[in-house]
């Protein structure tokens, strides 16, 4: 780990918080028998090699263990070799509250990072929450067993936006837990801050309990959902987008509300008018019906990172290993994240993580240069306010468009 080019390399630089000291000196503290019995690949050698194998979208083990063989990682994470064998040991036996407290560490390098944005000033404080199965082979994966020919594991995820997706929350369990036992695990307390899901977590217990506690929240209100309507309507815009906008109270009998939410029913120009319901009385309709846009952004999130990271192919088939990797992947995706904060750069995070892999070894100084060279004159602009009007769950406004046009459009970043 002495070699001068590996040492001011892109990839010592891009993981540089898993070199600290003071950070293992912490886990260290909470998980004192971590490396004990380790005689190869230590907990941070191993956070090291899987991050690189999300980076590298690497699917197999074997992959993983060749790619040690390369002079250039196996001096940055001081390795000779290791066998495929034993990264899956490691990964089973790692405590998945390592693999927590690293996710969560590099989570709070972001915070610190990421400042506050255009929409957290204009909308305050934005949190999607949803769960996505990762469906597995029932046979080697019996403790994630679903249906009867079907296994699967679930991400319940809580995302901050703000103009980019950082996750913010994690929970993993097998993919039969239903994804409202875990809302109230999920939801944001704090009071400036607005917590968006869908109608898979309507209960209007939980309901009942946040408006106590002035906890805010935009769902989607059922099909079937039996209402009393209060009296209570605010005018709306003859030719607006707003067809109403009234106080209710949901349930009947002993499941009946104690607290009157407000629903808004939108007029979408792409698809059929939409209700959300709220327990927010200060925000306009219009605003209301903006915010909901925002929650297809954990859709994205998810999407991107079943294609780009790896966790539709374990390295690992104990409940441990799939946990950690998930995790892992997590974190990993956080680095990339604050590396583009870091570096202030404009483009989406995928065309980052490739320009990254091919100068993972080179000077970091190599690297900065070619992520902020201009692209050529001749190269396309994009027109911004067109893919406004042509995307189904666009979330920038016309007149803010102007800024875009030296970007790359992807949905995860915008």
């Amino acid at each position: 780990m002495q070699d001068k080019d590996t040492t001011h390399s892109t990839f010592m630089q891009a993981f540089q918080p898993f070199f600290s000291k003071d950070l293992w000196k912490d886990i260290h503290q909470e998980v004192p028998d971590l490396d004990r019995r380790t005689q190869k690949l230590k907990t941070n050698q191993l956070t090291l090699l899987i991050s690189n194998a999300q980076l590298q979208e690497y699917r197999a083990l074997r992959k993983i263990s060749t790619s040690v063989l390369s002079d250039n990682l196996g001096q940055a994470i001081g390795l000779k070799s290791i066998s495929h064998s034993q990264i899956s040991r490691r990964l089973k036996t790692l405590p998945t509250k390592v693999s927590e407290m690293l996710f969560k560490r590099t989570l709070h390098k972001v915070a610190q990072k990421k400042g506050y944005g255009k929409i957290q000033q204009q909308l305050g404080k934005l949190y999607m929450i949803d769960a996505s199965t990762i469906s597995l082979c029932l046979s080697r994966y019996p403790w994630a067993v679903f249906r009867k020919s079907k296994a699967g594991v679930k991400m319940h995820l809580r995302l901050s936006f703000d103009g980019i997706a950082v996750p913010d929350e994690v929970i993993i369990t097998p993919a039969k837990t239903a994804d409202r036992k875990k809302l109230d695990e999920l939801i944001v307390e704090d009071k400036d801050a607005l917590n968006i899901f869908d109608r898979g977590y309507v209960d209007y217990e939980l309901f009942d309990d946040y408006c106590e506690k002035g906890i805010r929240f935009v769902t989607r209100l059922k099909n079937n959902a039996i209402m009393e309507f209060t009296g209570v309507e605010r005018p709306v815009e003859e030719d607006g987008i707003i067809e109403e906008d009234v106080d209710i109270i949901l349930g009947t009998g002993s499941r009946k509300m104690k607290h009157t939410l407000r629903e808004v029913t939108i007029d979408d120009t792409i698809n059929e008018p939409f209700t959300i319901l709220t327990n927010d009385f200060e925000r306009s309709a219009e605003e209301l019906g903006e915010i909901y846009r925002y929650r297809w952004q954990i859709e994205l999130f998810f999407k991107w990172l079943k294609q780009h990271a790896q966790i539709k192919h374990f390295y690992g088939t104990s409940e441990t290993a799939v946990t950690n990797q998930i995790l892992l992947a997590l974190m990993t995706y956080c680095s990339l994240v604050l590396l583009k904060l870091e570096v202030e750069y404009p483009r989406d995070l995928l065309t980052l993580q490739r320009l990254m892999i091919t100068c993972l070894f080179e000077s970091y100084e190599e690297f900065l240069v070619k992520l902020r060279r201009r692209r050529s004159k001749g190269s396309k602009r994009i027109n911004y306010a067109k893919v406004y009007e042509m995307t189904e769950y666009y979330i920038v406004k016309k007149e803010d468009t102007e800024w875009l046009n030296d970007l790359v459009y992807d949905p995860v970043i915008l």
